[in-house]
């Protein structure tokens, strides 16, 4: 049973826009070899599609697709004898030379000046213009601090990559997206090749779990969870998978959330009765429940009063495609007769209980998408959507659990009321797809609390 909920999860995670994509690719493929290869019409050569598309790890609601794109010699040797920032005009008449088949999509140079991006409904297409080297490598344009040329060996990734998929019959692949999953769930920013290099250092470190099945998952997510948080926090970067190039992950954040995952999934049997929340936790509300465990759940009074209340909880993996790439950071100023009495996370740290008739300003503290984007030529727009869930027993009994997702500003008041371990989650939502959240936690078990959205 347990076994038929992981398979179909992965199942679920599969690309279902991928024949979009292919498409886009081959047109932009296409349009390049017209460009550069004296008129070339042919959608394949000289294109690849790289990252985790290029190595069969994506997830359904990807929210960019990566590409090479092959240009000849000529063009290096003459951007590198430019006088002036050669990187910077090379990617300039990449973007020119597409404009040529996408006059009204928003076209640019991303901002950390690598890649020439194509923005479509609900992802982006981003262009790396390179050279090949002899040795199979790459060398692309950065057109930060006056212009350089890098390195990069997407394709001994992508071979190391297939070969894992093949050599663990596809769980390789499989467990690479549950964890992309895990954090999308969770809301942290960790970048796809760091994902599949972990991975792949935990397989190769647990030979075991080459022939897994998915009877093995909840034991070899227990023991992913174990290897992800004995990471050394110092370490500044991994060596990826195949090219062992260096990866970097600056805030480390999966560290800590792997352990928080870790205790709670250690102590998990297939006989334990919050077996499947626990894992809906851990991986999202889409992850599978056995209908006979939903009929056991049902034969619960309180469960059946929750489950006729929450339907009024909405969940963002309903609303818009999930892919993390930002952080978000939210805080809470408690207040009370119009005197700051600190801030929410410092109460739960110090275990300082919240009063009644306590005004909460929810805000943003951090939003690293909207500081990304600043300084871009072409302003990226946001949207923010907050959601207040009220839990527990109180909240049943008043038919109070909310839990409706609403779009806002980057702050909303509540106000406290009645018990229950509550929460307010925050999301950033840019060209359709979910790109940012954070949750803050108010679990108040002994002093009234509910909330109550001022404006």
């Amino acid at each position: 049973m347990l076994a038929q909920s992981f398979e179909e999860f992965v199942n679920s995670l599969q690309l279902d826009n991928l024949d979009d994509i292919n498409t886009k690719f081959r047109t932009i493929t296409k349009r390049l070899n017209m460009s550069y290869y004296d008129g070339s019409t042919s959608e394949e050569e000289h294109g690849y599609k790289v990252g985790s598309l290029g190595r069969q790890t994506a997830i359904r609601g990807i929210s960019d697709m990566d590409m090479l794109f092959v240009l000849p010699k000529s063009k290096y040797t003459q951007y590198n004898n430019y006088e002036g920032n050669g990187q910077s005009a090379l990617l300039q008449e990449v973007k020119n030379e597409l404009r040529k088949r996408y006059s009204n999509e928003k076209i640019i140079v991303r901002g950390d000046g690598q890649v020439v991006v194509i923005t479509f409904s609900n992802y982006e297409v981003e262009v790396c213009p390179a050279f090949e080297n002899k040795d199979g490598s790459y060398t692309y344009p950065d057109s930060n601090h006056g212009g350089t040329w890098k390195r990069t060996d997407p394709m001994v990734e992508i071979g190391e990559s297939e070969y894992m998929i093949d050599h663990t019959n596809s769980h390789f692949k499989y467990v690479c997206q549950m964890v992309r999953a895990w954090k999308n769930n969770i809301g942290f920013k960790m970048g796809g090749l760091l994902v599949d290099t972990l991975v792949h250092k935990f397989f190769t470190k647990n030979p075991d779990y080459v022939t897994a099945t998915f009877e093995d998952y909840l034991f070899l997510f227990r023991d992913l969870f174990s290897y992800l948080k004995g990471q050394n926090k110092e370490q500044k970067y991994w060596r990826a998978l195949g090219s062992r190039q260096h990866v970097y992950d600056k805030g480390k954040a999966f560290i800590n959330k792997a352990e928080k995952v870790y205790n709670k999934i250690k102590d998990l049997t297939e006989e334990s009765e919050d077996l499947y929340e626990k894992l809906q936790e851990i991986f999202g509300i889409t992850f599978p429940v056995p209908e006979t465990v939903q009929k056991a759940e049902l034969s619960s009074f309180a469960y059946r009063s929750a489950s006729a209340l929450a339907t009024t909880e909405q969940y963002i993996e309903h609303m818009f495609p999930v892919d993390i790439k930002y952080s978000l950071k939210i805080e809470c100023e408690v207040s009370a007769k119009g005197f700051r009495e600190g801030l929410l996370r410092v109460f739960i740290r110090n275990k300082k209980p919240l009063l009644l008739a306590r005004k909460l300003r929810f805000y943003i503290e951090e939003n690293e998408f909207k500081e990304k984007h600043k300084d871009m030529p072409i302003p990226v727009p946001f949207d923010i959507y907050w959601k207040v869930r009220n839990r527990g027993q109180e909240a049943i009994k008043r038919n109070c659990i909310r839990g409706q997702i609403k779009e806002g500003t980057s702050q909303i008041e509540e106000s406290t009321d009645f018990m229950g371990g509550h929460f307010v989650e925050c999301y950033i939502i840019s060209n359709g797809v979910c790109v940012a959240r954070d949750r803050i936690n108010v679990p108040i078990f002994e002093t009234p609390f509910h909330m109550k959205v001022k404006s």
